[in-house]
């Protein structure tokens, strides 16, 4: 990407941080992680993909939350809790047999993305799984409460992760 599209793209995202990743990497012909790191800066911190596992783990501990897989084709969203998982032959496995399982590739984690942005006229914060190429594996996103406002507790949990993981955006 060039530096003038580079810039274009921090303009947009600070201008609509609440702008889908996904359909603004494809409308620009980008990866969602040059979207992500367009945002502002304020709004993004960014952690090793190598922490792929303890951040699971901590989010397994969460309660309840969303999380979201964006393709082309479908959005899918579960909502729910997120089972704990392990380490096993070259998977990160999700060990619940209902609900939510499934066998993660999280040697393909590049980065984990820690968002707090607006989104829809609420805030909003997630953790987005971010691949080798650049592409978001799936987002886990801090549940609401009745009133539809973020979970105090997991906001809190989400941000302690954040800290420990992640570092402020470059810029």
């Amino acid at each position: 990407m060039s530096s003038t599209q580079s810039a274009d793209l921090k303009a947009y995202m600070a201008e609509n941080p609440g702008a889908v990743i996904e359909d603004v990497a494809r409308e620009r012909n980008v990866t969602p992680r040059a979207v992500i790191e367009a945002m502002p800066e304020t709004m993004v911190r960014i952690g090793a993909g190598s922490h792929f596992a303890a951040a699971m783990q901590d989010i397994a501990q969460w309660g309840e939350v969303t999380l979201i897989v964006h393709t082309v084709d479908a959005i899918f969203e579960f909502t729910g809790a997120i089972p704990a998982g392990e380490v096993g032959r070259g998977y990160f496995n999700l060990m619940q047999p209902k609900g939510l399982h499934g066998h993660l590739r999280h040697e393909r984690c590049d980065a984990l993305a820690f968002v707090e942005r607006p989104f829809m006229g609420k805030s909003s914060a997630f953790v987005a799984f971010i691949n080798v190429d650049g592409g978001i594996m799936f987002k886990v996103f801090v549940g609401r409460d009745e009133t539809r406002a973020l979970r105090g507790d997991q906001l809190k949990r989400f941000q302690s992760l954040a800290d420990s993981l992640a570092s402020a955006k470059a810029a």
